[in-house]
């Protein structure tokens, strides 16, 4: 038996069943289509893929999978069902003269963004989702949410989006209804995804490599901190602005490519102290996340570890995007024997770590983190898994 601590996948068949029961009980008729879309953590490339740089995300086993019928209604309408509760939301089909625009509910914009931009007619339908992804965990819920609603409305339309143009669309959909300027990682990975393997992701060609990362002696363990600093909303947006701030002093249209040369001419132009911390981490950071892959490639355990503890610290020294939580559950782990390495994943200022470990050794690590550990964590194994996909029911 898991432990209460341990977040344990429902699996596609028993997410479907609980959606297809909702949907039944919420509309009184039976769903014709239904898709799934993972969630991911991020093993390298943090706050570098809006620079244009490399990124090596994995999905997760844990799922958000919707359920759905065409109406007759003209009206779009969603539930949510979370443990906390149901929640819903309807707004008009979009039309050429009535675009959907942001609004009430804040959850249902991901819905609403995806719909909006949808490339083809979107009727009016009725839908049920249901995920066992933790929210607010760093793990890209969001995306998910939009990646299945496009997979969703490919099933329902029958019109088919190369994965690219769809992974571009569902971050379109993030910039202009949540209000969120991420970079193309989360939806990119959410969308290709494979079993057994990380996503090599170039952020500026948007070309992409299957890292073959399947070990039956290590295990990506993944620590939710259940912490989420309350911020002013701007903290993100802000780090993106200093990084552009950064490649337009250097007459760049991102940070790809620059040098560490090229950072010391930064410097000598006295720009703003923050800015040239921002432009350093993400030059070094693009080059962890290849050099990283390689060491994943020959299992050079050790070196992945090394370079896992760099990320961290160049996450919260110069990006400035850790916390205490997060700067504790690392300590936790480098003092864990069989632990080669651990990192803050995800924007930051909680959230989680990700930590690549002896499979001998999990437990042990679980047991200190919550012995040394002053807060309620919950552990997840990140076992690489498939991207989005429709589900034939």
């Amino acid at each position: 038996m898991p432990a209460l601590t341990d977040a344990v996948p429902a699996g596609e068949a028993a997410l479907l069943r609980r959606a297809r029961d909702e949907f039944a009980a919420v509309f009184a008729r039976g769903a014709t289509v239904a898709a799934a879309a993972p969630g991911r953590v991020n093993l390298m490339g943090d706050h570098v893929d809006y620079c244009e740089g490399y990124v090596l995300p994995v999905a997760l086993p844990f799922l958000t999978v919707m359920v759905g019928a065409p109406s007759n209604s003209g009206t779009c309408r969603v539930v949510s069902v979370q443990d906390s509760g149901r929640q819903e939301a309807s707004f008009p089909a979009p039309t050429a003269a009535n675009p959907l625009k942001p609004g009430e509910p804040a959850w249902a914009n991901y819905v609403k963004g995806v719909v909006a931009n949808f490339p083809g007619p979107v009727e009016g339908f009725d839908a049920v989702i249901v995920s066992d992804l933790p929210m607010g965990a760093g793990l890209s819920s969001s995306a998910s949410i939009e990646v299945v609603t496009f997979t969703l409305l490919e099933a329902l339309s029958g019109i088919r989006t190369e994965p690219v143009r769809k992974a571009q669309l569902c971050q379109k959909a993030e910039h202009e209804f949540p209000g969120m300027p991420c970079g193309i990682m989360d939806q990119y990975v959410v969308t290709m995804a494979k079993k057994d393997h990380a996503l090599l992701i170039d952020c500026r060609s948007l070309e992409s490599t299957q890292v073959p990362i399947f070990n039956s002696d290590t295990a990506i363990l993944v620590i939710n901190t259940n912490v989420k600093h309350q911020l002013t909303g701007s903290e993100y947006p802000q780090r993106r602005a200093q990084c552009q701030a950064a490649a337009d002093i250097l007459g760049k249209p991102s940070l790809r490519g620059t040098t560490v040369e090229q950072l010391e001419d930064l410097k000598q132009s006295n720009c703003d102290a923050d800015v040239l911390k921002r432009a350093r981490h993400v030059v070094e950071e693009i080059r962890r996340s290849e050099e990283i892959t390689k060491y994943f490639k020959t299992r050079d355990w050790e070196r992945v570890g090394e370079l896992l503890y760099e990320s961290h610290e160049s996450l919260r020294n110069l990006m400035e995007v850790s916390c205490p939580e997060l700067d504790a559950l690392v300590e936790v782990a480098r003092a864990t024997p069989g632990v080669y390495g651990a990192r803050m994943t995800g924007g930051g200022f909680g959230g989680s770590v990700v930590v690549v470990v002896k499979k001998n050794s999990v437990d042990d690590l679980k047991k200190r983190v919550l012995s040394q550990y002053k807060g309620n964590p919950t552990f997840l194994l990140a076992i690489p898994s498939d991207g989005a996909r429709i589900i034939n029911i």
